[in-house]
């Protein structure tokens, strides 16, 4: 089970603070998949950034199966039982595509076991194996690598931001085909940022995010409805 518990965090703009999140509180249960979206800019992918460790909160408390994991830094919460997948992932010059996803994995791969994979989030794997993690690879290239992964172990908790930006429809099918997989064994706590219906659908429960602030939380038949009454094909208030 993941507890946040009044998270804030700000960030120094000419000298002055201003709060990106704030004071949230929430949980995600075991085996649970919990939607956010709303309006671009509200602090989504910051709330995730922090839940990550990758931005550290200035109050507040994260508990991870009852560890407090809120001064950890981002290589122990990953030692915790976190993986991430980046909005826009980095790229690593010299690296193979083999090579990255072992080290995902924390042991060597065999070469089936990577194009299994790779097929998984629609790439055509043997084209891919001694390719490098660089400038060569599209951008939506780099993000299915990217959430490939997070899916070579077992976590505790998956975050993905926006998974389905950058990639085509017969990629983004195969993504939700391997989340809807995941969601069913109910082994680990899921998170995705996303304004897609289609993952939305997905969720067990919704939250919206809106100013830094949630704006509505609660399960998937009580929040989708409001959703679905904004602009057509926009899955927040405010559109985006």
């Amino acid at each position: 089970m993941l507890e946040v518990k009044n998270l804030t965090f700000k960030v120094e703009e000419n000298g002055v603070k201003r709060s990106i999140v704030k004071d949230i509180s929430f949980t995600v249960n075991s085996g649970e998949m919990l939607v956010i979206t709303g309006p671009n800019g509200g602090g989504k992918s910051s709330l995730a950034k922090v839940l990550m460790g990758i931005e550290q909160a200035d109050s507040g408390q994260i508990i991870l199966d009852g560890e407090d994991i809120t001064n950890y830094d981002i290589d122990h919460r990953a030692n915790a039982g976190i993986g991430y997948a980046f909005q826009q992932p980095p790229r690593f010059k010299g690296m193979t595509v083999e090579k990255f996803l072992s080290l995902a994995a924390g042991k060597p791969l065999p070469e089936s076991e990577v194009c299994r994979m790779l097929s998984g989030v629609g790439i055509c794997a043997k084209e891919y194996l001694k390719r490098e993690v660089d400038g060569t690879l599209s951008g939506g290239e780099m993000k299915r690598l990217e959430i490939a992964t997070v899916l070579a172990k077992p976590h505790k908790l998956c975050i993905f931001d926006e998974p389905e930006a950058g990639i085509d429809l017969w990629s983004f099918s195969m993504l939700v085909n391997q989340f809807e997989e995941i969601h069913k064994r109910k082994e680990e706590m899921l998170i995705l940022i996303s304004h897609q219906e289609r993952i939305i659908q997905m969720a067990d429960r919704i939250m919206v995010i809106e100013d830094g602030k949630i704006g509505a939380i609660g399960e998937k038949e009580e929040i989708l409805p409001t959703l679905l009454g904004n602009q057509p094909g926009c899955c927040c208030r405010e559109g985006c």
